[in-house]
């Protein structure tokens, strides 16, 4: 089923578009992965798609209803969020940040009930970081707080997620174990989740979906084997030193500079 739309969408600053003439739709059950080079414009469009900033041009569509007619209490009840601001809160715990995923339903100040204390614990161990859930958020490192913030998005429960960069600052384990914890939410709890990423080989063996804002902005979309097979891929990651090969969906040195 399709839960986000976008038609013509320009996205940017001010009066500035960065990337324009976007159409383009997400699907429930499927995980859609965003790539480009730095500074392209994929975090200017996911703040976009979050109803964060305003699109220059163009719809986006929530479930059928344009993203200007829904309330902020709604879209915190649809659509959750990591960002890759980090967010200064002090004196937390980190169960506690997770927590605040749950004000949607209780409000900020909100008594958690049984369901919202067992809806953390399952978030918090769903990500692996039980060892972390009585630290103060002040005293983790970048990964560990990345991680502390997608469990406070799945303690939101939302149907769509959008995550910008979720697998910055973490080792490549975690990194594969957050792209396939993500996946599997998307299968099994037919969740419409968007993320951008640099993790191109990585988005290649687990996203359903990419959507490719290329060397010229343009948003190419399409399974990762479309994109393989039409020459895509190999058009943005090809230059002097590296290849793309569409055979096996991998990047290869093209010298060897020892």
């Amino acid at each position: 089923m399709t839960t986000v739309e976008i038609n013509n969408l320009c996205v940017g600053y001010g009066s500035q578009p960065i990337v324009s003439g976007i159409t383009a739709s997400l699907n429930s059950g499927k995980l859609t992965c965003l790539l480009g080079n730095n500074g392209i414009g994929k975090s200017t469009l996911l703040r976009t798609l979050s109803g964060f900033q305003r699109p220059l041009e163009g719809e986006i569509k929530i479930n059928g209803t344009p993203i200007s007619q829904l309330s902020h209490h709604t879209l915190a009840k649809t659509i959750g969020v990591v960002l890759t601001e980090k967010v200064d809160i002090r004196h937390f715990t980190t169960e506690e940040l997770v927590g605040l995923g749950r004000s949607p339903y209780t409000g900020f100040w909100g008594n958690l009930s049984l369901e919202d204390q067992e809806i953390i614990h399952q978030s918090i161990k769903m990500v692996g970081i039980e060892p972390l859930a009585k630290r103060q958020v002040q005293t983790l490192s970048d990964g560990e707080r990345q991680k502390a913030m997608i469990a406070k998005t799945l303690a939101q429960q939302t149907p769509i997620i959008f995550l910008d960069e979720p697998t910055a600052f973490l080792d490549f384990q975690s990194k594969v174990d957050t792209l396939q914890l993500l996946a599997h939410l998307a299968h099994s709890k037919q969740k419409t989740i968007l993320l951008s990423t640099h993790e191109i080989e990585l988005a290649l063996q687990i996203a359903d979906k990419i959507w490719l804002l290329d060397k010229n902005s343009q948003l190419q979309t399409g399974t990762p084997t479309e994109l393989s097979e039409n020459g895509i891929f190999a058009d943005f990651i090809e230059n002097i030193h590296i290849e793309f090969d569409s055979e096996t969906q991998s990047i290869k040195m093209k010298h060897n500079f020892s």
